[in-house]
């Protein structure tokens, strides 16, 4: 069960990995209460079947980067600062004018930051696709499961903003394997039941609970 606005992409891999090693089986299920965004995505694309209803939610994997202009902290994608950056260098080298206003607004990018960019933005599209290629999309190229997932890696693919749900309909026609479970069944209220509890415990009383058939493990807060 996963209920998370994201986080850190190598993380998420640690984490498909870790759940792959313990499975026994070298594949999970993943079910989501509410929100399994960005970097949580991505641990959903580590899984063989992604259980939701229709109010539940994925996202898009652009990396998101986080950087304070004069003392004023700002979020941006980083597939739209190197596409700036880009289509600056491309005015300046087919302009018949002036370039010198093309050059005032270079001064607000570094070309060693826009080469980290793309790294990151290669990193997010590597681990989700080497992800869906080890359990839900295994018989599949890396090439076409790239293609299949433009729209959670690309924003110009469709979502725009990274904060943007992708419901379980839309995750379907991208090839992922989504298992429905009717948003007004018993069992998606004792699902929701069980997140509303363990959220509650993790948010109130520990700040680690990590369960499984056999075991509870807490860790308290301090």
């Amino acid at each position: 069960m996963i209920n998370s606005p994201g986080g850190d992409g190598l993380t998420a891999e640690r984490i498909v990995n870790t759940c792959c090693a313990y499975s026994g089986t070298g594949d999970y299920w993943v079910l989501i209460p509410g929100k399994a965004k960005s970097a949580a995505t991505i641990i959903s694309m580590g899984a063989s079947k992604i259980m939701m209803s229709s109010a539940s939610e994925l996202g898009p994997v652009d990396p998101q980067i986080f950087k304070s202009e004069n003392g004023i902290p700002k979020t941006f994608t980083a597939h739209n600062l190197v596409a700036g950056y880009e289509k600056l260098l491309s005015e300046i080298a087919t302009t018949s004018g002036p370039i010198e206003p093309y050059l005032q607004q270079l001064t607000h990018y570094d070309d060693r930051e826009i080469t980290q960019y793309r790294s990151f933005i290669n990193l997010a599209e590597d681990i989700s696709v080497k992800n869906l290629k080890r359990n839900m999309m295994r018989n599949l190229t890396e090439d076409k499961i790239k293609k299949k997932i433009d729209g959670f890696l690309n924003p110009d693919a469709g979502t725009i903003s990274h904060g943007r749900p992708i419901y379980q309909e839309e995750a379907k026609s991208c090839g992922l394997n989504i298992e429905n479970i009717d948003i007004n069944s018993e069992e998606w209220k004792l699902i929701c039941q069980l997140y509303c509890r363990i959220e509650w415990c993790v948010s109130n009383i520990d700040c680690k609970s990590i369960e499984t058939i056999k075991e509870s493990f807490h860790v308290a807060r301090n």
